[in-house]
């Protein structure tokens, strides 16, 4: 996903974004190995983010705190000094806010595409669809 860049890289999902994913544990995963920092912002209450984390088991090198997401962006950016600083989410705010806080902005989707990460409403998708059978198919079942 880095497109040759630098993978001297601060990585911030928006929580909503990451909510969108199908697998963010994965996801997690998988940018460590191109970026130095990762970590979620919000709007959100700390306990937000801290459940999501935990039942996803995502470790985040940063997060939000009782803070805004524009105050998290400067915080971090503060913090971590790295060649890049990107922020993905879902919205023209949250692009507009990456803007005013010097980050780049990637939305969720276009992220997704380009690390073959998998949108939940592909899965769900997949999942639903009567020519895909799943694990718990039976053909016992009444």
């Amino acid at each position: 996903m880095n497109g040759g860049g630098s993978a001297d890289m601060t990585l911030a999902f928006e929580l909503d974004a990451l909510e969108t994913l199908a697998e963010p544990s994965r996801v997690f995963d998988d940018a460590r190995g191109w970026s130095q920092y990762v970590g979620v912002v919000s709007e959100k209450p700390t306990y937000v983010v801290t459940n999501f984390t935990r039942k996803n088991r995502i470790r985040q090198d940063f997060f939000s705190g009782p803070r805004g997401k524009a105050e998290s962006l400067e915080n971090v950016k503060a913090q971590f000094e790295t060649d890049r600083h990107v922020f993905v989410g879902v919205s023209d705010e949250d692009e507009a806010l990456a803007d005013e806080a010097g980050w780049e902005f990637l939305p969720v989707e276009t992220a997704a595409e380009a690390a073959g990460w998998t949108v939940a409403d592909e899965a769900d998708d997949a999942e639903s669809d009567p020519g895909i059978e799943s694990e718990d198919t039976r053909d016992d079942w009444p």
